[in-house]
């Protein structure tokens, strides 16, 4: 039996967001992505303004289930907070961890910032090494 089919027009709508948020990056958004692209930035692969669920996270890094947001003034209000405490907890149960920063507090401390996110990504279980096998087990 296949999965029941989720609605394509909506992915498209998602993708096509998140597209325009790329191209509208705010100064701060723009400032840290010079610092996160490229895999510079521990070796690992950020992508910005990325559709994670039914959301678009401003950074994210699948290798270390991580996203990072940047929140502007209109984060502040009861309303944006509810949906931001809302969204946080629906990526969390999905196994993401996610860091927010203010626009200020990235601006003021930008390598405090950096050093968090990179803590983050320092605590990631790793996957064990699968051991070499230089000799064939005997039969």
């Amino acid at each position: 039996m296949k999965p029941p089919q989720r609605n394509p027009r909506r992915k498209l709508l998602k993708h096509q967001f998140a597209r325009e948020l790329r191209a509208q990056m705010t100064k701060c958004e723009a400032k840290l992505w010079l610092e996160l692209r490229r895999k510079q930035f521990a070796g690992l692969r950020f992508r910005r303004q990325q559709p994670v669920g039914p959301y678009v996270a401003d950074f994210y890094c699948a290798a270390a289930k991580l996203i990072v947001e940047l929140d502007g003034d209109q984060h502040y209000s009861p309303e944006q907070r509810g949906y931001d405490e809302r969204r946080t907890r629906f990526l969390a149960a999905r196994g993401y961890r996610v860091l927010r920063f203010s626009n200020v507090e990235f601006l003021r401390h930008r390598g405090w910032v950096l050093d968090v996110i990179l803590g983050a990504i320092e605590t990631v279980p790793r996957p064990p090494s699968s051991p070499s096998r230089s000799i064939a087990p005997s039969p």
